[in-house]
């Protein structure tokens, strides 16, 4: 089973090296690693150090570079889509590729995510290695349990359904995204399963360079469910339930917020994207001139 990994990335080159360093330990050997970049200064020194890595350009988004990937992965039977910084177990591939083999109808494996700096100030590379050393995976590598969507830190696809239904990631979802993993994994959902592997395990650094200003941001986290419920990939029951829970969240926050959060600018952009919904003007890529 040929086994890929892409990674799009964008102002984070110290960063991406660390995560290709660790991949070097997989113990079993990605058949291909590609690399989606924006700007030369994106990877610099890179292409030195990792000889074995192809580097691929696209214009900025997630969805836009996750979509070059997808066309220049050729032959291979899946694709490891991680984030460019998402510290891998050295089981990650090992354990996937026995999923695979084992339950021919899954069609998306999601990892275990042991600990997320996406969820608070953020986690060094130090500490997530830290983190791996102590951790103490299952006993059974290939346990697993359904989930409802991909998480993008850490998602792989099986190849055969995306090509056979011509699916790629949603570009009209700009820059960061914002769901772009729930769009794409719930639309693969109806030609199989999608399970959460207990054995492919990682840190997620949650690193704040590069990401999405908190206005942008808060606009996708209303806008974005709703404009996926109407499109069809996200249920009603759980796009309104999002929207209104970022919502309460950023305002709440807002008036003591964390010191690396723009919860402020977060709900500002909560308030412009129920404006545009009411109005009939919502629309994800108004975050572009936001």
């Amino acid at each position: 089973m040929r086994i890929a990994i892409g990674i799009a990335t964008r102002s984070r080159p110290n960063i991406l090296a660390e995560v290709l360093q660790e991949l070097d330990l997989q113990t079993h050997v990605p058949d291909r690693i590609l690399v989606c970049h924006v700007t030369e200064s994106d990877v610099t020194g890179l292409p030195l150090r990792f000889p074995g890595v192809e580097f691929l350009t696209a214009q900025a988004g997630l969805p836009r570079q996750r979509n070059r990937i997808l066309d220049a992965i050729g032959d291979c039977d899946a694709v490891l889509f991680l984030d460019d910084d998402f510290i891998a177990a050295p089981r990650w591939l090992e354990a996937l590729e026995g999923v695979l083999r084992a339950q021919p109808d899954c069609v998306v494996a999601t990892g275990t995510v042991i600990a997320d700096g996406a969820k608070g100030p953020g986690i060094t590379p130090e500490e997530a290695r830290e983190i791996l050393a102590t951790d103490v995976p299952p006993q059974d590598l290939l346990a697993t349990v359904p989930h409802f969507n991909g998480y993008g830190c850490n998602m792989a696809l099986r190849l055969a359904p995306v090509r056979e239904h011509a699916l790629r990631f949603d570009e009209k979802l700009p820059l960061y995204g914002w769901y772009e993993d729930i769009d794409l994994t719930r639309r693969l959902l109806p030609y199989g399963t999608i399970l959460r592997l207990a054995g492919a395990r990682g840190v997620h650094l949650g690193v704040k360079q590069g990401r999405v200003p908190g206005l942008r941001l808060g606009y996708s986290q209303v806008v974005n469910p709703i404009y996926l419920a109407r499109k069809g990939s996200f249920p009603w029951s759980h796009a309104i339930p999002s929207a209104a829970r970022h919502c309460l969240i950023n305002l709440l926050r807002s008036l003591k917020p964390e010191p690396d959060v723009d919860r402020w600018g977060r709900f500002r952009g909560n308030l412009r994207g129920l404006l545009d919904l009411a109005t009939g003007r919502a629309d994800p890529e108004r975050i572009l001139t936001l």
